[in-house]
């Protein structure tokens, strides 16, 4: 558990480890440089538990802080955990029973209850209706170009995975989303449980919401090379694509792929403005006009959930397969 100024939601957050029901565990707390009082909870919470572990360090930041707490955890799994939201009772139990039981699973997640402003918070909220759809490895590793699959205070983790493939990096990204694309990319198996064992709150103050690592833009450009690296598997037609969307922001996006190597042969947009014309030396046609399945591969690149709704159910209906002949990537 990383914390840094959080004084206000610590105690609950530290509560809910206390209460549960699996009881071999230790929670290593790191402080990166608190100014509010977080540490002196902490200390207090160790007092009362001696399997509370608190480490105090200089402020340097989240990324610091998680390989920090990796490298002292002495358990086989590790859990995270964040200082602002609150673990159900069965979490650690339930997700421990399920890496026990299949030794071929790396990572569980589990669904995850949003608490916020469901009006000021709608994207959030959405965003974890999405996630919260995603339960199979294979909902998981499929959806993974789109958004980071997994709320990462809800996972649990075979130690050995950091020891092997690297723990997390820092950089202009998301430290947890690159973790999941590069631990995927290496064939680690996650899987989520369906029962909700974490309260996500949503806040103004959390990380994804103001650092810019968390941006939009930061997520297409750390995702491409894992995108254009699963292309070369997966694109029977590589590194031929079509791409679904010509609008300005997207195709900024799509230039990601062609730096990765990708070629866009054309692309695929509902604007009658730019159906006909060819953008960059590449055609746009419509969505009437699309390929015949198996004839191409198609990166569907559009951004807005509703939009990107509808063109999986059209690439479906034209009988295009969701990872043979098709990827949302948006």
């Amino acid at each position: 558990m990383p914390v840094h100024d959080a004084a206000g939601t610590l105690p609950a957050a530290v509560e809910s480890v206390l209460a549960q029901t699996e009881t071999d565990w230790e929670l290593v707390a790191v402080d990166d440089g608190s100014t509010d009082g977080s540490l002196q909870v902490l200390r207090d919470c160790a007092r009362r538990d001696a399997r509370v572990r608190v480490l105090a360090a200089a402020h340097r930041g989240l990324v610091q802080a998680l390989n920090l707490g990796l490298d002292a955890a002495r358990g086989s799994l590790i859990a995270r955990m964040d200082a602002d939201d609150v673990c159900l009772p069965q979490r650690l139990a339930r997700q421990r029973a399920l890496l026990d039981s299949h030794p071929e699973v790396g990572l569980v997640a589990c669904r995850v209850l949003f608490e916020g402003d469901a009006r000021r918070g709608a994207g959030y909220a959405r965003y974890v209706d999405w996630t919260n759809s995603l339960l199979t490895h294979e909902a998981i590793a499929l959806a993974r170009f789109v958004e980071s699959p997994l709320a990462h205070p809800s996972v649990m983790f075979r130690r050995e995975l950091p020891e092997r493939l690297g723990a997390y990096r820092d950089g202009n990204f998301p430290e947890d989303y690159e973790l999941w694309l590069r631990w995927l990319e290496s064939g680690v198996r996650m899987e989520k449980l369906a029962e909700p064992l974490l309260v996500w709150r949503d806040s103004p103050t959390r990380l994804s919401r103001r650092d810019p690592r968390y941006a939009s833009e930061a997520l297409y450009g750390v995702k491409a090379g894992y995108l254009a690296r699963w292309l070369a598997r997966h694109n029977a037609h590589h590194p031929r694509v079509v791409f679904w969307g010509a609008g300005r922001v997207t195709r900024r996006r799509a230039r990601l792929l062609l730096d990765e190597g990708v070629e866009i042969v054309s692309y695929i947009d509902i604007d009658p403005r730019k159906i006909g014309r060819a953008i960059e030396g590449r055609p746009v046609v419509s969505p009437a006009a699309l390929p015949a399945p198996g004839t191409c591969f198609i990166v569907a690149g559009v951004a807005s959930a509703g939009a990107r709704g509808q063109i999986e159910r059209a690439l479906i209906a034209a009988g295009y397969r969701v990872g043979l002949d098709y990827v949302l990537a948006g």
